[in-house]
């Protein structure tokens, strides 16, 4: 039996425009000695302006982005890699790209989920439809029925019908 220490120190550190938020027994509670890697949250501001600089648009049904109201799309807190993934799909493609979900409340929750910043949705069109069917690895339905694919950096693309759901556990080779 393995004796793990637990370590309940919180280290936060803000610079302009981002926030790192990692608790000090994150790295420690992997097994075998493997490392969790901190995770870099970025604000709306932030990820809006790299959205616009890579050409990536976005929208709300409600025209809004407070992270606490569903019919928003609010990038609050979004894991930095999540918002890198999005430029990467982007310039990979060369699709047309407009997120229709971020961080806001109203998604499934979990780990993994959009409100801890790992996950964005897409508007599907074709030309992203394409891209993921064509390049990436079909790996079976998620629990709901979905099919996904994975990218070759482990990201997952779960074609939800009338969007594209995207977990993205890394930048995606940016």
């Amino acid at each position: 039996m393995k004796i793990r220490s637990a370590l309940t120190a919180l280290a936060l550190t803000v610079a302009p425009g981002l926030a790192v938020l990692a608790g000090a027994g994150d790295a420690l509670a992997a097994q075998d000695g493997a490392q969790a890697a901190a995770v870099t949250k970025i604000s709306h501001a932030t990820a809006t302006s790299m959205f616009r600089s890579s050409g990536i648009t976005w929208s709300s049904s409600g025209n809004c982005s407070d992270r606490n109201n569903p019919t928003c799309t609010s990038f609050e807190q979004l894991n930095l890699a999540t918002a890198q993934g999005a430029q990467t799909l982007k310039g990979s493609s060369g699709c047309a790209l407009n997120i229709t979900g971020g961080t806001e409340t109203g998604h499934a929750s979990g780990t993994y989920s959009h409100w801890n910043g790992y996950k964005l949705d897409y508007g599907k069109n074709t030309c992203v439809t394409n891209y993921i069917k064509g390049n990436f690895t079909y790996i079976g339905l998620r629990g709901d029925g979905a099919p996904q694919y994975q990218s070759g950096a482990g990201n997952i693309y779960a074609d939800e019908g009338n969007h594209w759901d995207v977990l993205y556990y890394n930048c995606g080779g940016c």
